[in-house]
Protein backbone atom coordinates (compact mmCIF):
# COMPACT_ATOMS: atom_id res chain seq x y z
CA UNK A 1 0.00 0.00 0.00
CA UNK A 2 2.72 2.43 1.06
CA UNK A 3 4.79 1.57 -2.23
CA UNK A 4 1.55 2.45 -3.99
CA UNK A 5 1.03 5.95 -2.78
CA UNK A 6 4.72 6.53 -2.82
CA UNK A 7 4.50 6.01 -6.87
CA UNK A 8 2.48 8.79 -7.84
CA UNK A 9 4.75 11.57 -5.80
CA UNK A 10 8.08 9.83 -6.93
CA UNK A 11 6.66 10.49 -10.58
CA UNK A 12 5.62 14.23 -9.99
CA UNK A 13 9.31 14.54 -8.32
CA UNK A 14 10.53 13.32 -11.22
CA UNK A 15 8.67 15.52 -13.55
CA UNK A 16 9.52 18.78 -11.04
CA UNK A 17 13.45 17.86 -11.45
CA UNK A 18 13.00 17.69 -14.88
CA UNK A 19 11.19 21.01 -15.05
CA UNK A 20 13.80 22.37 -13.08
CA UNK A 21 16.80 21.34 -15.35
CA UNK A 22 14.76 22.43 -18.49
CA UNK A 23 13.95 25.78 -16.84
CA UNK A 24 17.68 26.03 -16.18
CA UNK A 25 18.85 25.59 -19.56
CA UNK A 26 16.58 28.13 -21.25
CA UNK A 27 18.46 30.34 -18.69
CA UNK A 28 21.56 29.86 -20.11
CA UNK A 29 20.94 28.86 -23.17
CA UNK A 30 21.69 32.58 -24.37
CA UNK A 31 24.74 32.94 -22.71
CA UNK A 32 26.00 29.72 -24.22
CA UNK A 33 24.85 30.66 -28.02
CA UNK A 34 26.79 34.11 -27.57
CA UNK A 35 29.86 32.56 -26.38
CA UNK A 36 29.59 29.74 -29.17
CA UNK A 37 28.90 32.56 -31.82
CA UNK A 38 31.81 34.81 -31.14
CA UNK A 39 34.14 32.69 -28.79
CA UNK A 40 34.15 28.77 -29.51
CA UNK A 41 33.54 29.40 -33.04
CA UNK A 42 36.19 31.86 -33.89
CA UNK A 43 38.71 29.71 -31.97
CA UNK A 44 37.93 26.48 -34.44
CA UNK A 45 37.76 28.86 -37.54
CA UNK A 46 41.68 29.99 -36.12
CA UNK A 47 42.85 26.61 -35.71
CA UNK A 48 41.90 25.78 -39.57
CA UNK A 49 43.62 29.02 -40.65
CA UNK A 50 46.42 27.76 -38.85
CA UNK A 51 46.64 24.21 -40.66
CA UNK A 52 45.61 25.43 -43.94
CA UNK A 53 47.19 27.63 -46.51
CA UNK A 54 44.16 30.46 -46.83
CA UNK A 55 45.25 33.58 -48.31
CA UNK A 56 42.81 36.29 -46.20
CA UNK A 57 40.58 36.74 -49.84
CA UNK A 58 37.41 35.33 -49.02
CA UNK A 59 36.01 32.90 -46.42
CA UNK A 60 38.63 30.19 -44.82
CA UNK A 61 35.94 27.57 -45.43
CA UNK A 62 35.39 28.07 -48.78
CA UNK A 63 36.03 25.56 -51.71
CA UNK A 64 40.31 25.79 -52.97
CA UNK A 65 41.43 26.07 -49.13
CA UNK A 66 43.68 23.38 -48.79
CA UNK A 67 44.95 21.67 -45.62
CA UNK A 68 48.41 21.74 -45.30
CA UNK A 69 49.06 20.08 -41.73
CA UNK A 70 51.88 21.74 -39.44
CA UNK A 71 53.79 23.21 -42.45
CA UNK A 72 52.75 27.30 -40.88
CA UNK A 73 54.18 25.69 -37.62
CA UNK A 74 57.32 24.16 -38.70
CA UNK A 75 57.95 27.96 -41.27
CA UNK A 76 58.97 29.38 -37.89
CA UNK A 77 59.86 26.52 -35.36
CA UNK A 78 62.30 24.31 -37.46
CA UNK A 79 63.03 25.70 -40.58
CA UNK A 80 65.40 28.39 -40.54
CA UNK A 81 65.02 32.07 -41.61
CA UNK A 82 64.38 35.32 -40.77
CA UNK A 83 60.80 33.80 -39.59
CA UNK A 84 61.97 31.76 -37.37
CA UNK A 85 64.55 34.85 -36.28
CA UNK A 86 61.57 37.07 -35.48
CA UNK A 87 59.58 34.47 -33.64
CA UNK A 88 62.79 33.41 -31.34
CA UNK A 89 63.01 37.45 -30.97
CA UNK A 90 59.76 37.87 -30.27
CA UNK A 91 59.58 35.04 -27.29
CA UNK A 92 62.94 36.27 -25.83
CA UNK A 93 61.33 40.00 -25.68
CA UNK A 94 58.40 38.37 -24.24
CA UNK A 95 59.95 36.21 -21.23
CA UNK A 96 62.09 38.90 -20.30
CA UNK A 97 58.85 41.14 -19.89
CA UNK A 98 57.30 38.74 -17.82
CA UNK A 99 59.90 37.74 -15.98
CA UNK A 100 60.23 41.39 -14.68
CA UNK A 101 57.11 42.48 -15.18
CA UNK A 102 54.78 39.83 -13.38
CA UNK A 103 56.63 40.03 -9.78
CA UNK A 104 56.82 44.09 -10.06
CA UNK A 105 53.24 44.40 -10.70
CA UNK A 106 52.12 41.79 -7.55
CA UNK A 107 54.61 43.48 -5.27
CA UNK A 108 53.58 46.73 -5.96
CA UNK A 109 50.03 45.56 -6.11
CA UNK A 110 49.97 43.73 -2.48
CA UNK A 111 52.14 46.83 -1.42
CA UNK A 112 49.52 49.23 -2.09
CA UNK A 113 46.62 46.92 -0.94
CA UNK A 114 48.30 46.54 2.46
CA UNK A 115 48.58 50.28 2.66
CA UNK A 116 44.93 50.69 2.19
CA UNK A 117 43.53 47.60 4.00
CA UNK A 118 43.12 49.35 7.33
CA UNK A 119 40.23 51.55 8.31
CA UNK A 120 41.55 55.31 8.29
CA UNK A 121 40.66 58.39 7.01
CA UNK A 122 41.79 58.86 3.55
CA UNK A 123 41.84 55.51 2.32
CA UNK A 124 39.07 55.86 0.09
CA UNK A 125 40.84 58.65 -2.13
CA UNK A 126 44.33 56.87 -2.09
CA UNK A 127 41.92 53.71 -3.27
CA UNK A 128 40.68 55.57 -5.74
CA UNK A 129 43.46 57.47 -6.82
CA UNK A 130 45.72 54.20 -7.21
CA UNK A 131 42.74 52.25 -8.73
CA UNK A 132 42.52 55.11 -11.28
CA UNK A 133 45.39 54.44 -14.14
CA UNK A 134 43.85 50.39 -14.56
CA UNK A 135 40.58 52.51 -15.93
CA UNK A 136 42.58 54.86 -18.30
CA UNK A 137 43.01 53.37 -22.18
CA UNK A 138 46.46 51.53 -22.65
CA UNK A 139 46.18 53.78 -25.51
CA UNK A 140 46.24 56.89 -23.42
CA UNK A 141 48.99 55.91 -21.38
CA UNK A 142 51.06 54.70 -23.53
CA UNK A 143 51.11 58.32 -25.45
CA UNK A 144 52.04 59.95 -21.94
CA UNK A 145 54.90 57.61 -21.75
CA UNK A 146 56.36 58.35 -25.12
CA UNK A 147 56.22 62.11 -24.01
CA UNK A 148 57.38 61.09 -20.22
CA UNK A 149 60.81 58.69 -22.14
CA UNK A 150 61.37 61.59 -24.77
CA UNK A 151 65.15 62.05 -25.16
CA UNK A 152 64.02 65.64 -24.12
CA UNK A 153 61.40 64.55 -22.27
CA UNK A 154 60.70 64.93 -18.40
CA UNK A 155 62.72 62.05 -16.84
CA UNK A 156 65.73 63.22 -18.79
CA UNK A 157 65.25 66.38 -17.29
CA UNK A 158 65.19 64.94 -13.61
CA UNK A 159 67.92 63.22 -14.16
CA UNK A 160 70.06 65.96 -16.00
CA UNK A 161 69.39 67.57 -12.26
CA UNK A 162 72.09 64.74 -10.31
CA UNK A 163 74.14 65.11 -13.90
CA UNK A 164 73.25 61.56 -15.10
CA UNK A 165 72.57 61.96 -18.89
CA UNK A 166 69.70 59.74 -19.62
CA UNK A 167 69.36 57.48 -22.88
CA UNK A 168 66.93 57.57 -25.83
CA UNK A 169 64.61 55.70 -23.89
CA UNK A 170 62.59 54.57 -27.01
CA UNK A 171 65.35 54.19 -29.90
CA UNK A 172 67.77 52.61 -27.61
CA UNK A 173 67.71 48.65 -28.18
CA UNK A 174 70.51 47.50 -25.69
CA UNK A 175 69.85 44.78 -23.40
CA UNK A 176 70.04 46.33 -20.06
CA UNK A 177 72.11 42.90 -18.91
CA UNK A 178 74.39 43.81 -21.68
CA UNK A 179 74.76 47.62 -20.18
CA UNK A 180 75.89 45.96 -16.89
CA UNK A 181 78.02 43.14 -18.42
CA UNK A 182 79.75 46.02 -20.28
CA UNK A 183 80.12 48.34 -17.00
CA UNK A 184 81.91 45.11 -15.71
CA UNK A 185 84.37 45.12 -18.41
CA UNK A 186 83.18 42.10 -19.97
CA UNK A 187 83.85 42.01 -24.06
CA UNK A 188 80.74 41.01 -26.36
CA UNK A 189 81.65 37.19 -28.14
CA UNK A 190 82.62 37.05 -31.68
CA UNK A 191 79.78 36.94 -34.20
CA UNK A 192 78.85 33.43 -34.80
CA UNK A 193 80.55 32.36 -31.37
CA UNK A 194 78.02 29.30 -29.63
CA UNK A 195 74.75 28.07 -30.19
CA UNK A 196 71.15 29.91 -31.40
CA UNK A 197 67.89 28.44 -30.41
CA UNK A 198 65.11 29.84 -33.11
CA UNK A 199 67.44 32.11 -34.96
CA UNK A 200 68.58 33.93 -31.73
CA UNK A 201 72.18 33.55 -30.45
CA UNK A 202 72.94 32.64 -26.73
CA UNK A 203 74.71 36.18 -26.29
CA UNK A 204 71.30 37.68 -27.53
CA UNK A 205 69.10 35.39 -25.06
CA UNK A 206 71.26 36.69 -22.53
CA UNK A 207 70.44 40.13 -23.27
CA UNK A 208 67.64 41.49 -21.13
CA UNK A 209 65.09 43.38 -21.77
CA UNK A 210 66.51 46.78 -23.78
CA UNK A 211 66.18 49.73 -22.41
CA UNK A 212 62.86 50.58 -24.89
CA UNK A 213 60.80 47.76 -23.44
CA UNK A 214 61.92 48.96 -19.97
CA UNK A 215 59.54 51.70 -20.58
CA UNK A 216 56.91 49.16 -21.26
CA UNK A 217 57.66 47.27 -18.01
CA UNK A 218 56.98 50.52 -16.13
CA UNK A 219 53.90 51.35 -17.85
CA UNK A 220 52.88 47.65 -16.96
CA UNK A 221 53.39 48.49 -13.21
CA UNK A 222 51.32 51.80 -13.21
CA UNK A 223 48.92 50.32 -15.12
CA UNK A 224 47.57 46.82 -13.93
CA UNK A 225 48.98 47.26 -10.07
CA UNK A 226 45.88 48.97 -9.35
CA UNK A 227 43.33 46.17 -10.40
CA UNK A 228 45.64 43.82 -8.85
CA UNK A 229 45.08 45.71 -5.46
CA UNK A 230 41.67 45.65 -5.63
CA UNK A 231 41.86 41.54 -5.86
CA UNK A 232 44.51 41.48 -2.95
CA UNK A 233 41.80 43.91 -1.01
CA UNK A 234 39.21 41.47 -1.41
CA UNK A 235 41.62 38.79 0.01
CA UNK A 236 42.98 40.60 3.09
CA UNK A 237 39.41 41.46 4.18
CA UNK A 238 38.65 37.65 4.22
CA UNK A 239 41.32 37.01 7.17
CA UNK A 240 39.76 38.33 10.61
CA UNK A 241 41.41 40.50 12.84
CA UNK A 242 41.45 37.52 15.53
CA UNK A 243 44.13 35.70 13.81
CA UNK A 244 46.60 38.68 13.74
CA UNK A 245 45.42 39.93 17.24
CA UNK A 246 46.41 35.82 17.96
CA UNK A 247 49.83 36.34 16.27
CA UNK A 248 50.50 39.63 18.28
CA UNK A 249 49.84 37.98 21.40
CA UNK A 250 52.09 35.61 20.74
CA UNK A 251 55.29 37.70 20.03
CA UNK A 252 55.72 38.19 16.30
CA UNK A 253 56.72 40.90 14.50
CA UNK A 254 55.22 42.87 11.69
CA UNK A 255 57.33 40.95 9.44
CA UNK A 256 56.57 37.57 10.44
CA UNK A 257 52.85 38.40 10.80
CA UNK A 258 52.94 39.00 6.94
CA UNK A 259 55.14 35.76 6.47
CA UNK A 260 53.56 33.49 8.35
CA UNK A 261 50.15 34.01 8.77
CA UNK A 262 49.21 36.95 5.86
CA UNK A 263 50.83 35.19 2.99
CA UNK A 264 50.37 32.05 3.24
CA UNK A 265 46.24 32.29 3.77
CA UNK A 266 46.39 35.23 0.55
CA UNK A 267 47.99 31.85 -1.52
CA UNK A 268 44.56 31.45 -3.39
CA UNK A 269 44.62 35.04 -4.15
CA UNK A 270 48.48 35.31 -4.98
CA UNK A 271 47.52 32.30 -7.52
CA UNK A 272 45.28 34.19 -9.02
CA UNK A 273 46.96 37.47 -9.54
CA UNK A 274 50.02 35.78 -10.92
CA UNK A 275 47.51 34.33 -13.36
CA UNK A 276 45.96 36.82 -14.82
CA UNK A 277 48.73 39.29 -14.28
CA UNK A 278 51.18 36.79 -16.47
CA UNK A 279 48.58 36.09 -19.00
CA UNK A 280 48.09 39.75 -19.86
CA UNK A 281 52.20 40.46 -20.24
CA UNK A 282 52.10 37.59 -22.79
CA UNK A 283 48.99 38.97 -24.41
CA UNK A 284 50.19 43.07 -24.43
CA UNK A 285 50.08 44.14 -27.41
CA UNK A 286 48.18 47.64 -27.72
CA UNK A 287 50.82 49.34 -25.90
CA UNK A 288 53.37 47.93 -28.31
CA UNK A 289 51.31 48.71 -31.47
CA UNK A 290 50.62 52.42 -30.19
CA UNK A 291 54.71 52.72 -29.03
CA UNK A 292 56.81 51.48 -30.81
CA UNK A 293 55.44 48.96 -33.12
CA UNK A 294 58.56 46.24 -32.75
CA UNK A 295 61.27 48.95 -32.59
CA UNK A 296 64.30 49.75 -31.88
CA UNK A 297 65.62 46.58 -34.22
CA UNK A 298 62.54 44.73 -32.98
CA UNK A 299 63.77 44.66 -29.48
CA UNK A 300 60.22 45.25 -28.26
CA UNK A 301 58.65 42.68 -30.90
CA UNK A 302 56.07 40.45 -29.22
CA UNK A 303 54.31 37.31 -30.34
CA UNK A 304 50.83 38.75 -29.91
CA UNK A 305 52.13 41.77 -32.12
CA UNK A 306 54.10 39.24 -34.65
CA UNK A 307 50.91 37.60 -35.41
CA UNK A 308 49.11 40.75 -36.05
CA UNK A 309 52.38 41.82 -38.54
CA UNK A 310 52.19 38.41 -40.28
CA UNK A 311 48.76 38.35 -40.66
CA UNK A 312 47.94 41.83 -41.68
CA UNK A 313 51.00 43.52 -42.74
CA UNK A 314 52.37 40.39 -44.97
CA UNK A 315 48.73 38.56 -45.51
CA UNK A 316 50.21 35.45 -44.31
CA UNK A 317 47.44 34.37 -42.68
CA UNK A 318 48.50 31.08 -41.50
CA UNK A 319 51.63 31.87 -39.37
CA UNK A 320 50.10 34.80 -37.93
CA UNK A 321 47.13 31.88 -36.79
CA UNK A 322 49.91 29.43 -35.75
CA UNK A 323 51.99 32.04 -33.39
CA UNK A 324 48.97 32.07 -31.62
CA UNK A 325 48.18 29.10 -31.10
CA UNK A 326 51.86 28.58 -29.75
CA UNK A 327 51.34 31.71 -27.47
CA UNK A 328 48.33 29.87 -26.27
CA UNK A 329 50.52 26.73 -25.60
CA UNK A 330 53.15 28.55 -23.88
CA UNK A 331 50.13 30.24 -21.19
CA UNK A 332 49.17 27.53 -20.22
CA UNK A 333 52.46 26.21 -19.42
CA UNK A 334 53.58 28.99 -17.33
CA UNK A 335 50.20 28.25 -15.23
CA UNK A 336 50.69 25.28 -14.63
CA UNK A 337 53.84 25.91 -13.51
CA UNK A 338 52.68 28.71 -11.61
CA UNK A 339 49.67 26.00 -9.76
CA UNK A 340 52.66 23.71 -9.09
CA UNK A 341 54.94 26.13 -7.90
CA UNK A 342 52.07 27.81 -5.48
CA UNK A 343 50.40 24.18 -4.54
CA UNK A 344 50.28 23.58 -0.56
CA UNK A 345 52.99 20.96 0.15
CA UNK A 346 51.97 18.52 2.51
CA UNK A 347 55.30 19.15 4.33
CA UNK A 348 54.29 22.92 4.87
CA UNK A 349 50.94 21.69 6.20
CA UNK A 350 52.55 18.81 9.07
CA UNK A 351 54.71 21.63 9.54
CA UNK A 352 52.17 23.72 10.65
CA UNK A 353 50.28 21.10 12.81
CA UNK A 354 52.96 20.54 15.01
CA UNK A 355 54.07 24.19 15.76
CA UNK A 356 50.15 24.23 16.58
CA UNK A 357 50.37 21.03 18.58
CA UNK A 358 53.55 22.34 20.32
CA UNK A 359 52.02 25.55 21.20
CA UNK A 360 49.18 23.34 22.66
CA UNK A 361 51.45 21.32 24.55
CA UNK A 362 50.43 17.85 22.80
CA UNK A 363 52.65 15.20 24.18
CA UNK A 364 52.59 12.99 21.35
CA UNK A 365 54.73 16.11 19.97
CA UNK A 366 57.49 14.78 22.75
CA UNK A 367 60.01 12.94 21.67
Amino acid sequence: MRSIATAPRRRRRSREARGRALAGLLFVAPAVIILGVFLFLPILTAGWVSVSDWNGKGSPLQPGVEFVGTANYASFLTEEGLAQKDFGTSIRNNLYYVLVSVPLVTAIALALALMVNKSRRGNGVFRTAFYFPSVTSSVALTVIFLFLFNSTGVVNEILSLINVEGPTWMADPRGIFHLALEGLGIPKPAPGAGFEFWGVSWWDWLSGPSVAMTVFILMAALAASGTFMLIFLAGLQQISDEIEEAAIIDGTTRWQRFRYVTLPMLRPTLFTVLTLCMIGSWQVFDQIYTGSQGNPAKTTLTPAYLSYEWSFKSSDWGQGAAVSFILFAIILLFTLLQRWGLRERTSDRSGRLRAARTQKGDPSEDH
